[in-house]
């Protein structure tokens, strides 16, 4: 059976069946369901505490339903609609999600591009159109404790485009960041290119803001400040 989408009042006719006694096999087969669609909303309702007695009213069933399946509380046909606006900019939320939150695009969409969905609609629509696009969830990796001075760690990160006023071109505009391993106080300056100058200049700029020299630098792989790749790629200074 095709996938199909559930609102309230599809919910309800299912607790109304139930409440009469019938099996789920009777109830999916008087609505043209399928049996573990049911069971799934009436193991809803019994992980709830309800039962089929004593029995309760459309409005009861209507309540609990709004607050276990917000989603059915959506119309298909308005859904269908907002879908068809986001789809719009399916090519640009792929390419800028690569380096952008889900937020960050949304924001973006509606402020430059005029977008009428609201965010939970365009989390709902990257989920279900785009989710191989979505950030894999982080793994957190321990490191021990270091003492003050001995470690900063280096990355570059992507802030978004800039719009340069002398030339009227929109650039990408990232950003050098070094975080103390202790203290995890950290300086970070926007750049406009990832250069061996850039990354020179930014150790420079930011050893003048810290005040000194970290005895390690610890480098996230970057082509820029990394010959070769190696397990631990660090770099101990004089």
């Amino acid at each position: 059976m095709g996938r199909r989408d559930f609102i309230v009042r599809d919910i309800v006719e299912i607790y109304l069946h139930w409440q009469t006694g019938k099996s789920i096999r009777a109830i999916a087969r008087s609505l043209g369901l399928d049996r573990n669609t049911v069971r799934k909303y009436i193991r809803a309702a019994l992980d709830a505490g309800f039962e089929p007695q004593p029995r309760r009213s459309e409005a009861e069933w209507i309540s609990f339903i709004e607050e276990r399946f917000p989603q059915a509380t959506e119309d298909p046909l308005a859904r269908s609609a907002v879908f068809a606006e986001i789809d719009r900019f399916q090519e640009y939320i792929r390419e800028t999600l690569e380096t952008n939150t889900v937020t960050t695009v949304w924001q973006r969409l509606r402020d430059e591009g005029n977008l009428q969905a609201s965010l939970t609609s365009f989390r709902r629509y990257v989920r279900a159109m785009l989710p191989e696009v979505l950030p894999r969830p982080e793994v957190t990796v321990w490191r021990p404790e270091v003492p003050p001075g001995a470690e900063a760690q280096i990355d570059f990160g992507h802030l978004g485009k800039w719009l340069e006023p002398t030339t009227g071109r929109r650039r990408r505009v990232w950003a050098f960041a070094m975080v103390l391993a202790f203290s995890r106080h950290m300086f970070v300056r926007p750049v406009l290119r990832l250069d061996l100058e850039t990354w020179l200049e930014c150790h420079v700029l930011a050893f003048q803001f810290f005040g000194g020299v970290p005895h390690r630098l610890v480098l996230d792989n970057l082509k820029d400040g990394v010959v070769k790749p190696d397990i631990y790629p660090e770099f101990d200074s004089p």
